[in-house]
This record gives structure tokens, sequence and C-alpha cells, in this order.
């Protein structure tokens, strides 16, 4: 008699877990300040997930309660064969409990991929963007180019993707004097926007204390110039939205620091080399990496390893800006 394995993943606080991450790659087209260090290493590709482990993986998930997967990176739209990746993923919506399949991109390679990702089943993209000023935001992606961003944004409008949401990740000195022109950007395309606080997520060149602001100093920042109303909305991530009277646009606030999101917790990571991380701020790991290679052909132990790991999540995580970094794995590692 086969095991009956449970049709739901929840950890050993209660939380139902039925949102993953997925990383499938660490390199990106840009070297954002906040993400990356200007001379990455990157991993040799026989350490990475190839993209059929990546299905499989994700399948598992799947048939085990998980409802919403982000395709993340490093920049996902760099990896090889994405567009073949992204289809057979949309493809779990008809035999899994998959309700939701979302990318997180900084929009470069967008006007290549957008339509053929909405016609793969892809529902909502985020895509980074933390000025609109040319010089600046070279300044802070390194190597990335605004126009090819706007370019994207377009493309992902023209597709016809359910919603488009923008993320800004704000730092004193360097964006912050933005905050309500990158809202009004947002409202004027119709799109949504997230205001996040920089993660202490690898070694950086600038002082993360320094840089560091909060999302209530954003929020105050936008409620001098906006009627913002806090709104009831979720989207099952971990944004708190607000919204302006008549627009459809909502402004989140990602608050790891400020106003963490633990009690609800409802997602894990997957690395791109097969890591899965039970919590953003903390090791805890379990190598499912391993697990495929080891036993190509078992499901079943892919699957088991996968529930064991929730006895493992931890309760929450207690960043603390002052700490460079408090964590050494680089944000293109951990997957957005």
């Amino acid at each position: 008699m086969s095991e009956q394995l449970p049709t739901q993943l929840v950890d050993r606080f209660g939380r139902r877990v039925t949102y993953v991450r997925m990383s499938i790659t660490d390199r990106c087209d840009f070297r954002c300040v906040y993400c990356m260090d200007e001379e990455m290493q990157f991993m040799p590709r026989e350490q990475l997930l190839t993209l059929e482990e990546i299905v499989r993986l994700l399948k598992a998930f799947c048939e085990l309660g998980v409802e919403k997967i982000r395709i993340t990176g490093g920049e996902p739209l760099v990896r090889r064969n994405v567009d073949w990746l992204i289809n057979q993923i949309g493809a779990l919506k008809s035999s899994t409990s998959l309700k939701e399949l979302n990318l997180t991109t900084n929009g470069s390679q967008l006007p290549k991929y957008a339509e053929s990702l909405a016609k793969s089943g892809m529902d909502r993209i985020n895509i980074s963007l933390d000025s609109l000023n040319p010089e600046r935001f070279k300044a802070l992606t390194r190597t990335g180019d605004l126009a090819d961003v706007l370019a994207g944004i377009e493309s992902a409008k023209k597709a016809g993707f359910k919603r488009i949401k923008l993320n800004a990740v704000i730092m004193k000195g360097r964006n912050d004097d933005e905050i309500c022109d990158l809202a009004q950007f947002a409202i004027d395309n119709d799109l949504d926007i997230s205001f996040i606080e920089e993660m202490p997520l690898g070694e950086v060149i600038h002082q993360r204390s320094e840089s560091f602001c909060s999302s209530d100093e954003v929020l105050a920042a936008l409620q001098a110039r906006f009627n913002l109303q806090p709104s009831i909305e979720s989207t099952g991530g971990p944004s708190r939205y607000y919204q302006l009277p008549d627009k459809r646009s909502k402004i989140g606030f990602i608050s790891p620091h400020s106003h963490n999101f633990c009690s609800s917790c409802n997602r894990v990571r997957v690395t791109t080399e097969g890591r899965l991380l039970l919590c953003l701020g903390q090791e805890h790991s379990v190598d499912l990496r391993q697990v495929m290679r080891a036993h190509p052909e078992d499901d079943l132990r892919l699957k088991q390893a996968i529930i064991k790991s929730m006895d493992i999540k931890p309760e929450g995580h207690e960043f603390d800006i002052k700490a460079q970094p408090i964590i050494f794995r680089h944000m293109s590692v951990t997957g957005g």
C-alpha cells in the first residue's frame, strides 16, 4: 500500500505553506547596489538545478497543496530556455493545486518575453524600479538602462497580465527624494507599487544602517502628498496596502524590519542550487537538489523531504540593520 501523504504543508506553528518563491538563476544583467557585489562570483552551472529538476520540484510542491509560485532570480529572464520552463510550470494549473504563477524581474528582458509569458499562464509580474532618473538609475543598478525597463513595463502592459506591480527599494541619500514621483508614475500607469525596506543580505560596499529608510518614513512622505486610505485587499504576500480614492493603483509596504510579517508567513524559498530556505532571515534549510539527484525517479522521497522540512521552519527572523551583513548570502542567490 502506498503511503498516504498530506494534501497541505503545515509547519509546527500551525501556519499553512501555500507559496513558493523559486530562484532559477543567480545571474543578472544588473548589479543593483543593495542586491549584489559589483564583481559577483556566480555559481558553476552544474551546481544549479536543471530546468527539468525545477519543474519536478515545483510539481511536488503543488501536489502538496502549494497554490502560488513566484519565479525569481537573479534576473530569471536571463536563464536560457526560460520560456519553456514557464510553459511547463503554467501547465501545472490544470493538474495540481497551483492557482497563481508570478514573476519578479528587473524588466529589461520583457520586450522579448512578455507576450510568451502571458500565453504560458503567467498571472502577475513585479518589476523593480528604484529611480526615474536615468543617471541615478544607472548608478543604482551599475549596468542598467532605464529606457530598457520602461520599454519592458510597456510590453508587460500590452501583454495583458492580471496585474503589474513595481517594486522600489528606498535608500536614504540615494533615492528617498523620489518616493512620491515613483508613486505618481505607478498611479499614472495604472500599476501597483510596493516600497521595500532594504534587507541585510550579503556584503555590500555601503553602510546599510546609514541608507536604511523605514516604511513609516516612506508612508509619511506619501501622506504629505496623497490621500492614502488603508486597503483591506491582500495578494497573499507580505505587503500592507493603501489606496487612493477613485484609483485602482495600490501602494504597498514590505517591512521586514519595522513591521515584520512572520506570524502569518505562508511561504518558503528555493535557491537556484536547490536549497529549500524555510525563512528569508534565517539559515534553516534542506538540500533538495541532493534528494532529487540521489533518487531521480523517487518523487515520494522528494515529497517526504519537503513535508519533514516544515518541522524546522522557524517562528520568525530578527533583522538588525546595524549588523553588516546579518546573512552572508546575497539576495540574488536567495531569490527576490
